[in-house]
């Protein structure tokens, strides 16, 4: 006769570890009131945050070094303390001694609370012990997750920033982490920290100023953008963006064109230059900064193919005048008359601003948000809008390039005696 053993008990199967119950609860008994956003104390900094700082938020801002990452979060830290509000300031790459120096140069007298501790364990505990309002991070790559870890490096990062996360969730802190970028530009880490934080900003610069842009944001528009200008101060943020990204320029000059761009949800006149020269190789160039190469691409063909503009020979070359990164499709009608322009040496009206995305057949479509591009293009001072059909824009649009020339064709240049 044989016994049969009795079946293995769940609690000792597998790696034996103690099976717990999982907490549930019903969604419509969730109290929102830690939903409740609170000012940043910064209008620009709010546009971009989808209207303030969100109670267990994890937020991460990267940038490149002396772009003013810990410039822009002490400036916060000030607006919070002066709220009557908790800061805990985590210096991973500065003593306090220097902290305290920038802090009383941006006008933080005192409140602020500081710790140059770095175990991600530590300061988690900490978080759930005392759940202060904000908490700054300067930088996840100093963090140490265990004690055998090196900063810095992918598990520790990872790890570091996992533990820092569930506390803010626990104590509703809103939890804002600085983080470096590699030479590419990209955030430096594993891309698994990007998943895990609820938004993730960039600061970046152009034209001579900085540009905080929402690259994720679950409590918000992605894309938005906030203009700043670093001053002995701090930051201050930029009143007319739009005029200050066309200072420089120039008048009656071939290639250059103004489109009515939106980012986000913000409305932003930019410039777009282009130039054409003979090319000395057997494949020309095709250089672009500032847009996607790709629908620069497109653009260039559909000129070639729709608008008989001879192309083969050239050299061309696409800019965002100021640096800036433009990702809105919309800037294909400014690409494709700045190149028209660049090729025929025809410079466009000074008073017009472009807007439209460019399809292969030639057609110009409709974008996102016209009347608002429309009303900032003209706010700035520009009275003629082209782009696509739209009872919106003045004359009723275009229908596809070769109107869109038609409209904007100035007379050539007389020719210099």
């Amino acid at each position: 006769m044989v016994a049969e053993a009795p079946p293995a008990s769940p609690q000792t199967t597998g790696l034996r570890r103690t099976v717990r119950t999982v907490t549930t609860a019903p969604l419509e008994s969730i109290e929102d009131l830690a939903l409740q956003r609170t000012s940043s104390g910064d209008a620009e900094v709010d546009r971009v945050l989808g209207g303030g700082w969100v109670p267990g938020a994890a937020l991460l801002l990267a940038g490149e070094p002396g772009i003013g990452k810990s410039t822009l979060l002490l400036q916060l830290a000030r607006h919070a303390v002066d709220a009557g509000r908790t800061v805990l300031y985590v210096a991973g790459e500065e003593s306090l001694a220097q902290i305290k120096l920038r802090a009383e140069r941006l006008g933080l007298a005192g409140g602020l609370v500081a710790t140059r501790d770095v175990d991600a364990r530590a300061l988690a505990d900490h978080l759930v012990r005392t759940s202060p309002d904000l908490v700054v991070v300067d930088s996840i790559q100093t963090l140490r997750a265990d004690d055998e870890g090196i900063p810095g490096s992918l598990t520790q990062v990872r790890d570091g920033t996992a533990l820092l996360t569930r506390a803010a969730k626990e104590s509703d802190a809103t939890l804002m982490l600085i983080g470096h970028v590699t030479k590419q530009g990209t955030i430096a880490g594993p891309k698994v920290v990007e998943h895990m934080v609820d938004a993730t900003f960039s600061l970046e610069s152009a034209a001579g100023y900085r540009v905080l842009r929402a690259l994720k944001n679950r409590f918000g528009p992605a894309g938005e953008v906030g203009v700043f200008e670093m001053g002995d101060a701090g930051m201050a943020a930029v009143a007319n963006p739009s005029a200050a990204f066309l200072a420089e320029r120039p008048a009656g000059v071939p290639g250059s064109v103004v489109v009515a761009a939106l980012e986000g949800q913000r409305p932003l006149l930019l410039e777009v230059q282009a130039l054409a020269s003979k090319s000395p190789y057997a494949s020309p160039k095709r250089v672009v900064q500032g847009l996607d190469g790709r629908r620069v691409d497109v653009v260039l063909a559909v000129l070639e193919r729709r608008m008989d503009l001879p192309l083969a020979g050239l050299d061309v070359f696409v800019n965002v005048a100021g640096g800036l990164r433009l990702t809105d499709p919309g800037a294909d009608l400014a690409v494709a008359l700045a190149v028209w322009s660049a090729v025929t040496n025809r410079p466009l009206p000074e008073d017009a601003a472009v807007v439209g995305e460019v399809g292969l057949a030639g057609e110009i479509r409709g974008v996102g948000q016209l009347a608002r591009r429309v009303a900032e293009a003209q706010r700035v001072g520009f009275a003629t809008v082209i782009g696509p059909r739209h009872p919106d824009l003045p004359g009723g649009g275009c229908r596809d390039l070769s109107e869109a020339v038609a409209r904007v064709h100035a007379p050539a240049p007389a020719a210099s005696r």
